[in-house]
């Protein structure tokens, strides 16, 4: 990777919500914008609660949970590529061809410089020698721009404001059904990651995740970088049963996902050994594709089939 892409996926990695407050835009649908929902877990973070045309409380709604809210409905928002998911409109024309359920979408921002912290699987990271994590906090989290700066690994808190928060609140003022079948959550890159690692921990929570340039490096490169191995090593042991869960993977292979394809393919071993199979569980391959939101929002539609189809 050349020292320009390596800038513009940290760039893209480091995401800023801090400084953007104001109410995204849609095209489809309306957009409940919570500012800073409060949580005694992490920091509290923007949440856009996006409704289809015609929501209607009398009939019920799955619920698809997304990480870096800011990038799905607004490219004016949180995105330094001034790109974004399009995700109210594939939603909308989705639902509109009668292809997935009726779903809303519940979207949280990132911290920002926590969102590393936030969105790293942290029990396969705590598994690591006492040594050898705190150098990789000391080498890694010593100035502003690092991955873990001022930060140690929090995922599990971040899931518990999710789930113990988050998720009460949106059952209990919309109407939503409220079980794993009818629960999804959705990320890129390090939301990938995270969305896998919250379906392992919360099974009996959510019956799907979509994991899309899932980024099993944690770090920006595979040198001496021991994350992938823990992270295997905890699916190994945790990946959700298979006869009630369903997973989506996908990658490309250009700019930081140049990284991923042997890491992938380690990834669909342990799926096939857990008993998954083309009925729950899909990798795809995007040969040419970068890792952005446009190339992200171009194969929106693929995730979406898979967890919400009819």
């Amino acid at each position: 990777m050349n020292t320009r892409t390596f800038l513009k996926t940290l760039l893209f990695c480091c995401l800023v919500s801090s400084a953007f407050s104001q109410k995204p835009v849609v095209t489809e649908g309306i957009i409940v914008h919570l500012e800073k929902f409060p949580t005694k877990y992490v920091e509290p973070r923007n949440v856009d609660i996006w409704l289809p045309r015609g929501y209607d409380s009398p009939q019920r709604y799955d619920v698809l949970y997304v990480h870096d809210g800011q990038v799905m409905f607004d490219p004016g928002l949180g995105s330094l590529s001034k790109e974004e998911w399009g995700l109210d409109e594939m939603m909308s024309k989705l639902m509109a061809q009668k292809k997935i359920k009726n779903s809303i979408v519940v979207a949280i921002w990132n911290s920002g410089e926590g969102r590393r912290a936030d969105y790293t699987p942290q029990k396969p990271t705590e598994s690591l020698p006492q040594p050898l994590l705190e150098g990789l906090y000391n080498q890694y989290g010593a100035k502003p721009g690092d991955p873990f700066y001022n930060r140690k690994v929090r995922s599990d808190a971040y899931l518990k404001f999710i789930v113990s928060e988050l998720k009460p609140y949106i059952d209990s003022h919309y109407a939503t059904y409220h079980s794993p079948k009818h629960t999804h959550i959705m990320g890129s890159s390090m939301g990938g990651l995270i969305s896998l690692y919250a379906i392992c921990e919360y099974p009996e929570i959510f019956g799907s995740a979509a994991c899309l340039s899932t980024h099993w490096p944690v770090l920006f490169s595979m040198e001496k970088n021991p994350f992938p191995n823990a992270i295997f090593e905890y699916l190994k042991k945790k990946l959700p049963d298979s006869k009630s869960h369903r997973i989506y993977f996908d990658y490309g292979d250009k700019t930081l996902d140049a990284l991923y394809p042997p890491l992938q393919k380690r990834a669909d071993v342990l799926m096939k050994k857990a008993g998954y199979t083309s009925a729950n569980w899909k990798t795809r391959f995007f040969p040419g594709e970068e890792h952005s939101e446009r190339a992200w929002k171009k194969r929106l539609d693929v995730p979406l089939l898979f967890m919400l189809s009819r």
